[in-house]
């Protein structure tokens, strides 16, 4: 039988708020600041929420989710579907449909040859794309004409929708990037950081990890918007500095991911200046655990690639690590309201979310007792080791105030538990920059243990959860790009989620998710923290804010207006 419908909530057209201005650039300047830094304008080429966000000021895809996690049309004229006949009764085909009249800034049409040029870009295999589980299962990619694109899958694919979508999957322009394939992808240091696009602003000068100046669109498609004629998007700093600019001092008027405690978050808001908007979708903070070996002697190619672990290679470590932590106390000084105990990498949307662990609970005596069972000695230092290896942990993050408490924190207990650690933390915009030349990156994992968050665009964990198949690792040859983070490899997990891009329906893909997040977890790859809501502030004088869990934050810029009389 047949399969005719396909996974997806109502697809209608995005409730924006209205505007109050008439004309393009008619509202001054418009400040942001996140507090990681960009270091590059090519999504594709980093993994950093800091970057793909940015660059969606100036690259867009064909649909993206708004604020209700439904899929929208953006650069095309409509969701395809089987009812419309944009994808094909056996569910391998999807049939994209530009809206016609599309300009790039420059002026030059935007067609069908620019789209499939980024998938020819995102799938060369010497280029590393960042984003590459999205293009999963493409063979062919068609343009019988100028505003029809024609994407095939290798096999049936009931939810087709990851190639051209959301903020992380925009298009680049064909013509500019055209000798930046391959290897020589994150060499094109023009392209990557002045991209050409079709979103509301054009990048008028890119400071790596300081800020960007930018400036309204001419070509683009609504010719009252932007309201503002410009706007500056500064980077660095930390949380607390970036939420006083918005809610105190009124210096900017948008301040990205306010990682702070809530008693804090309450003292900004008081400043009069600033609102605080939360919700949340599915951002994960957790702590990441090296399946191969970071240590040093190795060899800068070769750490992060030889296997196994010398010692996170035993389940009974991985379990006793986690059981050592107290979550509900992580939640109470980092979020607060903004934060609940997860022991979950996929928390949400609600149907996803696997009721299979209970993490809540902290446990020291189990977390020991588990350990001596495996043969892990106390020594007289107070550190366990056994055939002389010694559990020594470098356990790094980025610096920020709520993650170096959490660091403080979780070293002081896993000392109860024998284990030694090393703390460090880098710069957000080092460690989230994708640089394939900086020892420093979250992708290189060059220690035993890493904390960070990240999300997913959507309400679909396919891509998300394809983060974590065998060849989605960082190594050399992909330019150290990709998601596998913690270098996890179960055959068994690539083959259920080959099952997954089949299936369709929400009680079977959901069903499947959650075996699929179970395995992660069972296996020790990853351990969470904390199902964080995303919490940003905007000036009370920054009107047509829609805070989005789903997609870019941004993803609606080109509406936001200066409220009248401020």
């Amino acid at each position: 039988m047949k399969i005719r419908t396909l996974l997806l909530g109502a697809i209608a057209g995005s409730a924006l708020a209205t505007s109050a201005f008439a004309e393009r650039g008619s509202d001054g300047t418009v400040s942001i600041i996140y507090w990681q830094a960009p270091s590059i304008l090519n999504p594709f080429l980093s993994g950093g929420t800091k970057d793909v966000e940015s660059a969606s000021l100036i690259l867009e895809p064909l649909a993206r989710y708004n604020e209700t996690g439904t899929l929208v049309p953006w650069l095309a004229s409509e969701i395809p579907t089987v009812e419309n006949g944009g994808v094909n009764a056996e569910l391998t085909q999807i049939t994209w449909k530009i809206k016609p009249g599309l300009l790039w800034s420059d002026g030059t049409p935007f067609t069908s040859a620019d789209v499939k040029f980024t998938a020819d870009y995102c799938m060369d295999p010497a280029g590393g794309c960042a984003q590459l589980t999205k293009f999963d299962g493409v063979t062919t990619i068609e343009t019988p004409d100028d505003l029809t694109v024609v994407v095939t899958f290798d096999k049936q694919t009931p939810f087709p929708y990851g190639p051209f979508v959301g903020g992380e999957s925009p298009i680049l322009q064909a013509a500019q990037f055209a000798d930046c394939m391959g290897a020589k992808a994150p060499e094109c240091t023009e392209q990557n950081f002045n991209p050409i696009g079709t979103g509301p602003f054009v990048v008028d000068e890119f400071r790596p990890n300081d800020v960007i100046t930018m400036s309204a669109n001419p070509n683009y498609r609504d010719p009252a918007k932007p309201a503002f004629a410009n706007l500056t998007f500064k980077g660095g700093g930390d949380a607390t500095a970036a939420g006083r600019a918005v809610m105190e001092t009124g210096e900017f008027d948008y301040a990205w991911n306010l990682q702070l405690a809530p008693d804090v978050i309450a003292r900004m808001e008081a400043g009069g200046k600033g609102t605080p908007v939360a919700g949340f979708g599915p951002l994960v903070e957790r702590i990441m655990v090296n399946n191969t070996n970071p240590d040093p002697a190795l060899g800068p190619d070769e750490r992060a690639v030889v296997r196994p672990h010398p010692s996170l290679s035993d389940p009974a470590v991985r379990k006793a690590l986690s059981l050592a932590i107290d979550r509900p106390l992580l939640v109470e000084i980092g979020y607060g309201q903004a934060g609940k105990v997860t022991c979950n990498l996929v928390p949400a949307p609600a149907v996803y979310n696997s009721d299979t662990f209970d993490c809540s609970t902290q446990d020291i005596a189990a977390a020991n007792a588990m350990l001596d069972e495996a043969g892990w000695a106390m020594g007289a230092d107070g550190v366990r080791a056994k055939d002389g290896v010694r559990l020594s942990y470098l356990y790094q993050t980025s610096t920020n105030a709520v993650r170096q408490d959490f660091q403080a924190l979780i070293k002081q207990w896993w000392s109860e538990i024998g284990v030694e650690t090393e703390l460090r933390n880098i710069n957000a915009s080092v460690f989230f920059g994708g640089d394939p030349g900086s020892p420093d990156t979250f992708q290189k994992f060059y220690a035993d243990l890493e904390m960070y968050a990240n999300t997913f665009n959507g309400t679909d964990p396919q891509s998300y959860l394809g983060n974590y198949l065998c060849d989605k690792a960082p190594r050399p040859e992909t330019q150290w790009q990709g998601e596998n983070i913690s270098r996890f490899c179960d055959p068994a997990y690539d083959a259920l989620h080959a099952e997954l891009t089949q299936t369709a329906g929400i009680e079977a893909r959901s069903k499947i998710a959650r075996q699929l997040n179970d395995m992660l977890i069972e296996a020790g790859t990853l351990i969470p923290l904390v199902h964080r809501g995303r919490l940003s502030a905007h000036s009370n004088t920054l009107g047509g804010v829609i805070l989005n869990v789903w997609d870019s934050e941004l993803w609606n810029v080109a509406d936001w207006y200066r409220v009248e009389g401020s």
